[in-house]
């Protein structure tokens, strides 16, 4: 068997070093700030609305691109890392901007790159402000590039959704995803061989952006989310941040079939799995059993709240 930690992550040190790192964060809040560390984005006080904001990466995915050679759908794995994180509470997403270090700036690799992150941001009407990039050399190699990434969203108060309506028997509703997105790929690497290219671009299909489906169900369907979670870092325990005061059956996954090639390939039993993967479903949503038939057929009831 092996796991994401043998892997080289630790899921239970990184929840560890969150807890650390709060108080020094504390102690620079202010009345504004709603939310801060820990929560899928930070919530700034304005007057009659929230801006939400939220920041991430893309992780060793990078590292399959670099070795595939294919640069140009990585960009839509930086917005999607942070938007989908903003969905969370019901935010649109206004503006985004981006960092890239290297070791030696490439012109053609570093503009498709960024070209990725400029079409992403457009097919979701999401400002590209800015952002930096840093050559680094000997912190990287010469081919190397690391991507991080900051985006800014807006919810009106009367339409945040933060889990606090969320009961008992609520439908757990899980959004397909397009393979792993941006997680699990330290083990990913372990497990497929570089000569295995095509196993090797499935796992690099772009990470999914989930900002027109939810944000037309939050417009079309007042009141009928209760609650969402992006399955990213951590899988499907990012469930229970939801509300914490529930429990969260999850029973009804579906076999992907890649996930499955992966889960054989490690040996991972079904809870070790679903903490590393988002296992085909990268959006969740918590509805009432009433709403079930307001919703797309490619949507999947997965389980219920306890």
């Amino acid at each position: 068997m092996i796991t994401y930690k043998d892997a080289g992550v630790d899921i239970k040190k990184g929840d560890l070093f969150v807890e650390r790192i709060k108080p020094f964060s504390q102690k620079t809040l202010n009345k504004h700030v709603v939310s801060g560390i820990g929560g899928f984005c930070a919530l700034y006080d304005q007057g009659d609305k929230y801006l939400a904001a939220a920041t991430d990466g893309v992780g060793t995915k990078l590292k399959l691109a670099l070795e595939l050679g294919i640069h140009h759908t990585i960009g839509q794995d930086l917005v999607a890392m942070c938007v989908n994180d903003l969905l969370c509470v019901g935010a649109k997403p206004l503006f985004f901007l981006d960092y890239l270090a290297t070791g030696k700036l490439n012109l053609t690799i570093h503009t498709e790159v960024v070209r990725g992150i400029a079409r992403a941001c457009e097919d979701n009407s999401i400002a590209l402000m800015g952002g930096e990039t840093a050559e680094m050399p000997g912190m990287y190699n010469d081919e190397e590039y690391d991507l991080a990434g900051f985006c800014v969203g807006e919810v009106y108060k009367d339409k945040l959704i933060d889990g606090s309506t969320v009961e008992s028997n609520d439908l757990i509703i899980g959004i397909p995803s397009s393979g792993p997105h941006s997680n699990g790929f330290s083990l990913i690497r372990k497990l497929i061989n570089k000569n295995e290219t095509d196993l090797l671009k499935q796992c690099l299909a772009p990470t999914r952006i989930y900002t027109t489906e939810v944000l037309a169900l939050i417009k079309n369907f007042p009141n009928m989310i209760k609650g969402m979670a992006h399955i990213t870092g951590g899988g499907f325990e990012n469930v229970s941040r939801i509300n914490p005061s529930f429990k969260y059956l999850i029973q009804d996954l579906p076999k992907h079939q890649l996930f499955e090639e992966l889960q054989i390939r490690s040996q991972l039993d079904d809870h070790e799995m679903n903490k590393t993967f988002n296992m085909g479903f990268g959006f969740i949503f918590i509805i009432n059993e009433k709403f079930r038939k307001n919703l797309p057929s490619h949507y999947k009831v997965l389980g219920k709240v306890q």
